[in-house]
């Protein structure tokens, strides 16, 4: 896509996100925009960050890691959020390079998360000390499509917070394609609540893509995951 089609993309997305806030009685500016942008080019991320996003989301670590290089060498100041399911082995090479992490889904992952971040940090790959992560919810305990089943996540959330460089910061879903999203977005959002009424401080919750974002704002989303409706369809390979 051309640099003006994004940009007008992402301004179309921008102001249905607020009309999406008003019509929930939300605080104007309160849902952040999360674009996704597997598959597009590094310049692609460039034409954002010019428009001032600060943050995109990616699901694959090779592809990930090469555009974060990338942008470093142009000097662009945009992160990268891995939102992908992340094989235990990936742990240390996501932790170089991730301003966020929206998928922890084990407590596999989030000791070797840990170990990555601590390696990382000793031999300079990263300056930020401490890694954000969202525990992702399987919300029909199919864990093979990545979440955490709602019975595990107490000792999830009890690894992130015991971690010395690891900071539990909410909680994400994909809803499963026959599950009723509205409910799915209620159950998640009221687990967010539970735990930032538990440990006192404000916590995030990650839901809705291209095709259900507004709806996921009206059930209390406040990050939301759009690729296609802002990056256009993605590039033939």
């Amino acid at each position: 896509m051309s640099t003006t089609d994004i940009a007008s993309n992402l301004a179309k997305v921008q102001e249905r996100i607020r009309s999406a806030e008003r019509a929930a009685g939300r605080e104007p500016g309160s849902v952040e925009l999360l674009p996704v942008t597997k598959f597009h080019p590094c310049s692609s991320i460039e034409v954002l960050a010019a428009e001032g996003i600060r943050l995109v989301g990616e699901n694959r670590e090779q592809e990930a890691s090469a555009k974060v290089a990338t942008l470093r060498e142009h000097g662009v100041d945009c992160g990268i959020a891995m939102i992908g399911q992340i094989q235990s082995k990936k742990a240390n090479a996501v932790a170089r390079w991730a301003s966020e992490v929206h998928s922890v889904d084990s407590l596999k992952l989030a000791k070797g998360l840990e170990r990555g971040m601590a390696l990382a940090l000793e031999r300079g790959d990263r300056t930020s000390e401490i890694l954000p992560c969202l525990v992702q919810v399987s919300a029909d305990g199919d864990e093979s499509r990545g979440g955490v089943a709602v019975e595990k996540i107490a000792e999830l959330v009890e690894a992130l917070e015991g971690a010395e460089h690891l900071q539990f910061d909410g909680f994400m879903v994909v809803p499963p394609l026959d599950a009723n999203a509205s409910e799915v977005f209620d159950q998640v959002r009221e687990l967010r609540d539970t735990y930032a009424a538990k440990l006192g401080r404000p916590l995030r919750f990650s839901a809705g893509m291209s095709a259900d974002f507004e709806e996921a704002i009206a059930h209390g989303s406040d990050v939301v995951r759009v690729g296609t409706a802002v990056m256009g369809p993605r590039p033939v390979v």
